[in-house]
């Protein structure tokens, strides 16, 4: 029944907001509270999806109750905070700020959309090659995990220790029927970490793992776990291009944009100082 007739109430209010001379913009109003609107719109807008009719009701009973709540707290702020010189001095501040930030955006946007060359950013790395350092080991190889029940094991010792095309395919064949996980990943850089944890070992440093194995075979009571190592990068050491990247791109950017902005400024100062909109007052 209370549920009835808080949707009764919603309609009511609905209505009544309707008649109003006041202009909603083509939106739909649910509530009014000195002259302050809340819209079916920006209900839609916020509720979660897929709920049911009453939990549906409920969340919008509650929302419109923090609604209702924030605005009369509001109001009973404004009359019994005083010093509204200084609140205006952070609000206008902050406005400032959303302004330049919002004017910065689209100036980049418009001046640097064009994309960065592979030649830039090549260069870029190569004139800063110290910045771009591994943050946890890196490794490429290949990695397949099956019951111990499988067949042709020995086989498969042997294919996964091989890089050669005709070992990788026999693997990948052998894969599709009997593998529980396989990854290919000779072409690509990965995660240490990631790879580790394929692995039935705990609490294990991949950087001196990597020292010590290369050819990886383990089992535990359902599994053997077989890892072979290509290549592998550990901590602090040089990061390759293809893997850097990324990075790369966005320290350029960033230097880029930071460069452009500061010649905005720079010009805006100085069309200023020549037009003698800046002036100076002596003591």
């Amino acid at each position: 029944m209370r549920i009835v007739g808080f949707i009764c109430l919603l309609l009511v209010l609905c209505m009544s907001c309707g008649k109003s001379d006041y202009d909603h913009r083509g939106k739909t109003p649910l509530v009014e509270l000195d002259g302050n609107f809340l819209y079916r719109e920006d209900l839609q807008r916020v509720q979660p999806q897929n709920l049911s009719k009453d939990d549906s009701l409920l969340f919008a009973r509650h929302y419109i109750r923090n609604w209702a709540e924030d605005i009369l707290l509001y109001q009973q702020a404004q009359q019994n905070v005083s010093d509204d010189a200084e609140i205006e001095k952070l609000v206008s501040n902050y406005r400032k700020s959303l302004i330049i930030h919002a004017y910065q955006q689209a100036l980049l946007q418009e001046r640097l959309a064009e994309r960065l060359t592979e030649e830039e950013l090549l260069e870029y790395y190569t004139d800063n090659v110290e910045a771009f350092k591994a943050e946890s080991p890196l490794v490429r190889g290949l990695f397949i995990k099956v019951p111990l029940t499988a067949p042709q094991l020995s086989q498969v010792r042997q294919w996964y220790k091989s890089e050669r095309q005709d070992a990788v395919e026999h693997l990948e064949k052998y894969s599709l029927q009997h593998a529980v996980k396989y990854e290919y990943f000779y072409d690509r850089w990965m995660s240490a970490a990631e790879i580790g944890g394929w692995l039935p070992l705990k609490e294990l440093n991949m950087d001196d793992f990597l020292k010590k194995n290369h050819h990886v075979e383990l089992k535990d009571t359902a599994f053997w776990y077989f890892l072979n190592i290509s290549e592998y990068i550990r901590t602090g050491e040089q990061l390759p291009y293809e893997v850097a990247r990324l990075h790369v791109r966005d320290m350029l950017l960033n230097r880029r944009q930071v460069e452009f902005m500061n010649q905005v400024k720079s010009d805006l100062y100085r069309e200023a100082s020549d037009d003698g909109k800046i002036k100076y007052f002596e003591n």
